[in-house]
């Protein structure tokens, strides 16, 4: 990935192109103002390098790089019998092709892992070249690797960094005819994340606590399992007051809406007695915008913003141990477990597709399996109120 860097207060793009480290000096003065002007070419080229439009003498015209690099073309596209693509070539090639089937966040996360990881690492190498020795390699130097908070990779990370190289050599190695180096490198064990739900008591704290303008929000998400992408993109027009359901059908993720991801997060959520007393509240106050949760501009909610300045400092303020807001849908979960909810009726309202989960991730939580409706958590409610 391209990035902005100075040299005797001048600052300079440095950045890969075709298996080469290029540095192109400019006489911009390091100032934040020309960082930041400099970052967004540098973001040009990076885009433009990966799906094969890059053109060095455009951009750098007196560059003796660009003499160099201007006649050495891609043969992504020129398939000659014998021959096989370089990665980065290849890459390019297999990521247009996929990217209309993804979700643009998964999109932007996929460009990122090419341009950060995998072109950088394989980019010079044909296809056909590329060993099981040379992966295994590259995963391990990975796991030395340190991300934006200055924190190892995590194995689950590393994973799905791993994932797009998986595909994109079984692709080649498909449509070129040769073995994938990648056989039998099983995925690096992730280590199970402990539930932490809060207990009820610590529920009500939380709800009586918090600053009014979030009251209604905080206890949806407790008592519904809603994901934070899930709540955050909530629009009142899937909001059926009549049926006393919330209709999942879309999240935000990363700033942008789209349809959930899977078929079983598309789904009908029951609304108990606090959460439908929640919404008619909630209504009086956002009722005339399109989402049910938003800021005064009418604009949907930044789950890192809220975090920060809401969720933690109300967790510390009462002394609870710090948890992800991810935590309160395991509140719900264990709590309709608690109450004696039906398995698949939990199951359905948490957006999965069997109870496999259910058992595996909250088994400890289960005490008795009776009902069937979500009635049981409402008497459940009434009678620790």
């Amino acid at each position: 990935m391209g990035s902005v860097n100075s040299k005797a207060g001048k600052l300079f793009l440095d950045f890969r192109y075709r298996g080469k480290r290029c540095r192109e000096f400019t006489k911009l003065i390091d100032t934040p103002a020309h960082r930041k002007r400099l970052q967004i070419i540098a973001d040009r080229i990076d885009a433009e390098i990966l799906l094969d439009q890059f053109d060095y003498k455009s951009y750098f015209p007196n560059s003796r790089r660009a003499e160099q690099l201007t006649d050495v073309r891609s043969t992504s596209f020129v398939e000659t019998e014998g021959t096989f693509p370089l990665f980065s070539d290849f890459a390019k090639t297999w990521f247009a092709e996929m990217e209309p089937s993804w979700r643009q966040s998964y999109r932007k996360s996929q460009q990122l892992t090419l341009q950060k990881y995998l072109i950088p690492s394989f980019g010079s190498c044909s296809v056909d070249q590329i060993t099981k020795s040379s992966i295994l390699t590259f995963r391990a130097d990975l796991t030395l690797e340190k991300g934006l908070k200055g924190n190892k990779l995590s194995p689950s990370r590393i994973n799905h960094i791993m994932t797009p190289l998986r595909m994109i050599l079984a692709e080649a190695a498909e449509r070129y005819e040769f073995n994938t180096p990648f056989k039998n490198i099983k995925p690096l064990k992730v280590p199970r994340t402990d539930v932490e739900p809060f207990t009820l008591d610590e529920v009500w704290q939380i709800v009586y606590t918090v600053r009014e303008d979030y009251k209604n929000y905080y206890l949806v998400r407790f008592f519904t399992a809603l994901r934070t992408g899930e709540i955050d993109g909530l629009k009142w027009k899937y909001v059926d007051f009549d049926k006393r359901q919330i209709l999942i059908r879309e999240a935000i993720v990363d700033g942008l809406m789209g349809p959930v991801k899977t078929d079983g997060s598309w789904r009908e959520v029951d609304m108990s007695a606090p959460v439908f007393e929640a919404f008619k509240r909630q209504y009086s106050a956002t009722g005339k915008m399109e989402y049910v949760f938003c800021n005064l501009a009418g604009k949907p909610l930044r789950h890192n913003d809220v975090t920060k300045k809401v969720w933690y400092p109300l967790l510390s303020l009462l002394s609870l141990k710090k948890r992800r807001p991810y935590q309160t849908r395991h509140t719900a979960a264990t709590l309709w477990l608690a109450a004696g909810e039906s398995p698949e009726w939990i199951a359905r309202q948490m957006g999965h597709s069997t109870t496999e989960m259910l058992f595996r991730v909250y088994s400890r939580f289960v005490p008795n399996l009776t009902r069937q409706d979500g009635s049981a958590f409402e008497t459940y409610l009434q009678a620790k109120n």
